[in-house]
């Protein structure tokens, strides 16, 4: 990707491009001398110059703002994942029927009784019993508390292998007794 100066310097370059395109219509418009024609073509070339090194400069940095959003994605699509797998090991880790999965889901999404009852074509009573026996096997008094345990482990969890692999600082220390 183009560096800060040169995109700089494209600008300006651009900019007295644009200064000098100007000023050959208005000399034109307003019928004043025009600049001597060896002059004028010069400019030309330049401006020409600059726009077309500018289309090149965008091409480059479009280029690159679409590789970062695939990477971004790609990176998006791996935490996602991450956090659906550690769901997943979680609610078997907690013994959770696989209505009370269903239910512990959409609750983690936010999703309020009476919703869940409806998507579950259930009563809010089943739906409120099921999330009381989830808040017990998980060992938490509500929603929040549920949440806060994925939360903590996906801070806690690397998301690439590159960030799996410990570094000197990170490894524990032994120490002998």
């Amino acid at each position: 990707m183009p560096g800060r100066f040169g995109i700089i310097a494209l600008l300006i370059v651009q900019l007295v491009c644009a200064v000098l395109f100007l000023w050959n219509t208005l000399i034109s418009v307003l019928g004043l001398p025009p600049l001597a024609w060896e002059v004028n073509e010069f400019i030309e070339i330049g401006a020409a110059c600059g726009l077309l090194i500018g289309v090149a400069m965008g091409i480059v940095t479009l280029r690159d703002a679409l590789r970062r959003a695939k990477r971004a994605e790609s990176q998006l699509r791996a935490a996602s994942g991450a956090f659906m797998d550690l769901l997943q090991e979680k609610f078997l880790q907690w013994g959770l029927t696989p209505a009370e999965r269903d239910v512990a889901l959409f609750a983690i999404k936010g999703f309020s009784l009476s919703e869940i009852a409806q998507m579950r074509q259930t009563s809010e009573g089943t739906v409120k019993a099921q999330t009381n026996a989830i808040y017990r096997k998980a060992g938490v008094s509500g929603r929040p508390q549920l949440l806060s345990i994925f939360i903590e482990d996906l801070i806690e969890a690397p998301i690439s292998p590159l960030a799996a692999a410990p570094t000197p600082a990170t490894l524990p220390t032994v120490t002998e007794k």
